[in-house]
């Protein structure tokens, strides 16, 4: 194990302590964190926490739920269907423009994670210039469709120099090995895996660009509540944190025991595709530049250049402030 990655693990366990030294015997009290979508390596700090009894030793009794997506997390975890969900910053301004009061309460992609893939046997575009007359497929309602342009333009190049086609998302990455389409978006910690995967079996070598690397200095998912729990809970938020990072601490630390207990309290995962998923996350856990501040640290300048894309890509008009969007209040120190 790294010294780096022994210590990190070591540092939550000391905060987790602390907060079992002070919390008192009390009833277990229940919260349910919604991954947003099936199992897969970005939510591996909470399995690992869930399997190893961290949660218990805090006093909570934690239940792991699949998404369907994160707009409808981000508007049901505002309703208070559930108390903590993994959260994107796109669905969770829309939200908040609409009314809705939720907050990120700690990060998991410290950076955006993610890029455009293509066959690197038909193209092998090395900037978004490059891009320009391709065809990328996207689903009818993925946020590629505002976030391409708004990324295009960002680095000088037309907004509409990628051409772009609505589908249903679940042909989306087939369409992009069997070469209906040019370009697709992949995820680092969730899709990127599964395609590289099937493009494998199919005899394809993919490639990508990540957005991140061309100007788009943006969170992406993280940890996020609504402001009715963090006022009315927010020891049990504390606890909830705590027990997580110390989760993905683990993860770092050893991706591969990791990935087995992925597979064995969700036993239809792909353990290969889980490995690499959970290796995705080992870079984009920790920012380089927030290393000090421990785990799930939400820096100012960051949060701020994401809520100023997202305004552009969508057209808020200024309706959500950055300084509204996030908390790091109830982090361990």
């Amino acid at each position: 194990m790294h010294s780096s990655l022994k210590g990190l693990a070591a540092a939550w366990t000391l905060s987790a302590a602390a907060l079992l030294a002070a919390a008192p015997a009390v009833a277990q009290e229940k919260v349910i964190y919604n991954m947003a979508w099936l199992p897969q390596g970005s939510s591996v700090g909470v399995i690992v926490a869930q399997e190893r009894g961290y949660f218990r030793e805090l006093g909570l009794e934690a239940h792991i739920v699949r998404g369907y997506g994160g707009n409808r997390t981000a508007n049901e975890l505002d309703q208070g269907q559930f108390e903590f969900g993994y959260v994107d910053p796109i669905s969770l301004a829309l939200t908040r423009a609409n009314g809705g009061k939720i907050k990120m309460i700690g990060a998991l992609n410290t950076r955006w994670p993610a890029g455009i893939c293509f066959d690197t046997k038909r193209y092998q575009p090395k900037t978004p210039a490059d891009l320009k007359g391709l065809l990328l497929g996207g689903g009818s309602a993925s946020p590629v469709h505002n976030v391409m342009p708004a990324w295009l333009e960002q680095n000088g190049q037309p907004k509409d120099s990628v051409r772009l086609l609505r589908m249903d998302p679940a042909v989306v990455d087939a369409s992009l090995i069997e070469g209906r389409i040019d370009l697709a978006e992949c995820w680092r910690g969730s899709n990127r895996a599964v395609t590289a995967k099937q493009a494998g079996a199919a005899g394809v070598t993919l490639g990508w660009i990540e957005y991140s690397d061309f100007g788009l200095d943006a969170y992406g998912s993280g940890f996020a509540a609504s402001e009715e729990t963090i006022r009315k809970r927010p020891e049990v938020v504390k606890k909830f944190l705590s027990a997580s990072y110390r989760g993905y601490a683990d993860a770092l630390a050893n991706p591969e025991q990791a990935a087995d207990i992925m597979v064995k309290v969700f036993p239809t995962t792909d353990r290969a595709v889980a490995l690499a998923q959970i290796k995705d996350m080992r870079e984009l856990l920790v920012d380089p530049q927030a290393k000090d501040r421990g785990l799930g640290y939400l820096r100012d300048d960051r949060m701020r250049h994401t809520v100023q894309f997202v305004d552009k890509a969508f057209g808020l008009n200024g309706k959500v402030k950055p300084q509204d969007t996030y908390t790091n209040e109830l982090l361990g120190k």
